[in-house]
């Protein structure tokens, strides 16, 4: 997918004519730009907002600079935008400090591994440093204010933005062009499909073959039919991925109606595994939430842990465990020895010190293709014991969800290099390396791009559980053990949200099963740290929450018999003993 930068002239013509006689200095323009990619305009204003190309309030770019070309899924892509939005908000925006530019520049960096034209995000200072610059910058900010916060007209704004467009064939109501109808039933809650052909209708209900399916008949001139269509709606978003809901239109749907011989409407039907199992008529929101309800339950039994109170097991962990203590930044650097001389250093020096002191919104990201370089040429020519400095830095910037966003889809491989060495040199690893590597680790998961990359790429999962299994059972250094299992909650955790949250796990059962085999042998060993204790009862707990019966898992935990290494933890650790029952529980 190219990628364009569109660059405008928020003066009109008038930088390039005034600028000299008002500053001092001559400037082409005032700068504002915005990515276009797969028929989009994105740029920052009002805070992250979308157009069609060259259809904004700006007017027509003055210049178009081809950016490069994205080989990333546009899921990704938007995935990552998320994480943007949060810093590039409304109230965010500054025309000097935390512009239209700052934005398409950290976008870029992550779209195509490069950031726009310097004199384009060097423009301001360049103004600021000049006196008028400095006495002019309030007056400025709010006069353009109105032009660069401005709403895009709304004829200009993209129906995927604003609304849900049309799936292929009018099965639904869902943006999911490309996509077949299996996936589009897994990867799209509360969706209504609305076939109109026969054929059309059995791969739906062939898509629910293993689960549940409900067809509503109604017609254009069927007032009460009408008054259960909101019902209808709700509980296709509660039944989420476990069935398939179904309206079908009999005054378009001549085929399909000619085979069910619906003589009333509405009409309801209900198909469970693949055989028809009920049928009933008439306008009754109660009896159909009713229905509805009974068949989701009976195509799905709740799992026997649903029906235990587990506190601790049954919330969803969205926050990862991350390690953002700052050591004094200079004293850091010196260890780098000349190495700390490079620019890359400085400039993550600069981010990790700004957004320190300012946050988030006052941090531009640094140069990462440059940090990139600079730690592969580290990695390749320094000693192991002079590599911590550098992999401890690089910590703290990952930190922030752009940075490990943009790492997750890092095309150099950074994260893999820098886990590699650490597994390469095994038990000759130095302490400080492999303790750092392992909080560093931990911070990826700011970013929920890496679970998908971590547990979906062997390039990263493979390096990281052996990084994981090989620090747990460390005997001689208790903080790398604590360490080691933050990092398995991190990974057990987002395993965890999505088999809480109906969908697929993202590790596979072969990984979940050495995973929890390393954490119940670091549980036998571990008698010294609390912490490590803590985090290692969750992580296997959020494993086996919910496995099934009898699987790989569930024959490992009998086994090593897991429930005898949990009673002599709980025994060990007196104030961990309510965490160790639950996880008792699910053995």
């Amino acid at each position: 997918m190219d990628v364009e930068l569109y660059v405008y002239d928020l003066s009109k013509g008038l930088a390039r004519q005034m600028s000299g006689q008002l500053l001092g200095i001559q400037i082409a323009a005032v700068y504002h730009t915005a990515l276009v990619f797969g028929g989009i305009e994105y740029f920052f204003g009002a805070g992250v907002q979308t157009s069609y190309p060259g259809r904004t309030h700006h007017g027509k770019p003055m210049e178009v600079i081809p950016m490069g070309a994205t080989q990333l899924p546009l899921e990704v892509i938007l995935e990552y935008l998320e994480s943007l939005k949060a810093i590039y908000t409304m109230e965010s925006y500054d025309l000097f400090l935390h512009n239209c530019n700052n934005f398409t520049n950290d976008f870029a960096m992550f779209l195509v591994g490069k950031g726009i034209p310097d004199h384009i995000t060097s423009l301001p200072q360049t103004v600021l440093n000049t006196p008028f610059g400095q006495m002019l910058k309030p007056q400025l900010d709010n006069a353009m204010r109105g032009i660069t916060q401005a709403p895009v007209p709304p004829n200009s704004v993209p129906r995927a933005a604003t609304q849900p467009q049309s799936i292929p064939n009018g099965l639904s109501s869902r943006p999911q062009t490309g996509m077949s109808i299996s996936q589009k039933k897994e990867e799209v809650p509360g969706v209504v499909y609305k076939p109109t052909r026969l054929k059309q209708l059995d791969e739906l209900l062939a898509s629910a073959q293993n689960s549940c399916a409900v067809i509503f008949f109604t017609s254009a001139t069927c007032p009460p039919c009408k008054i259960v269509y909101p019902a209808y709606d709700e509980l296709a978003a509660e039944a989420s991925n476990k069935a398939v809901l179904i309206k079908v239109d009999l005054t378009d749907a001549y085929e399909i109606g000619a085979r069910y011989q619906v003589r009333a409407t509405p009409t309801f039907m209900t198909f469970i595994k693949g055989e028809k199992e009920s049928e009933w008529s008439g306008a009754n929101e109660a009896q159909l939430r009713g229905n509805v309800r009974l068949l989701i339950q009976m195509a799905h039994p709740p799992h026997p842990h649903t029906l235990l109170r587990l506190p601790t097991l049954q919330r969803l962990h969205k926050s990862p465990v991350t390690y953002t203590k700052i050591p004094p930044i200079e004293k850091l650097i010196a260890k780098m020895g000349t190495a700390g001389s490079d620019t890359a250093v400085g400039a993550l020096k600069g981010f990790v010190t700004t957004r320190q002191q300012s946050g988030a919104v006052d941090a531009p990201l640094p140069d990462l293709p440059a940090v990139s370089a600079f730690i592969s040429k580290s990695f390749q020519t320094l000693q192991p014991e002079s590599l911590f400095p550098i992999v401890d830095l690089f910590r703290l910037a990952l930190v922030d969800p752009r940075v490990s966003g943009y790492y997750a889809e890092d095309a150099s491989e950074t994260v893999f290099r820098i886990l590699n060495t650490v597994n390469r040199l095994d038990t000759s690893c130095p302490y400080q390396l492999r303790i750092v590597t392992l909080h560093m680790a931990c911070n990826l998961f700011t970013s929920q791009l890496f679970p998908i990359k971590l547990f979906m790429e062997p390039s990263y999962s493979t390096p990281l559980f052996q990084l994981v299994t090989s620090s747990l059972l460390d005997n001689e250094h208790p903080p790398v053990r604590v360490a080691a299992s933050s990092l398995a909650f991190n990974m057990a955790a987002s395993n965890h949200q999505q088999r809480i949250q109906g969908k697929a796990d993202f590790l596979p059962e072969s990984s979940q099963v050495e995973l929890v085999a390393s954490l119940l042998e670091a549980m036998g060993r571990e008698r010294e740290s609390k912490d490590g204790m803590r985090g290692l009862l969750v992580a296997v707990g959020l494993l086996k929450y919910m496995t099934d019966k009898g699987g790989e898992v569930d024959d490992l935990c009998e086994a090593v018999g897991a429930k005898d290494i949990i009673a002599e933890a709980k025994g060990a650790f007196p104030d961990l003993r309510e965490l160790a029952k639950e996880v008792e529980q699910v053995m």
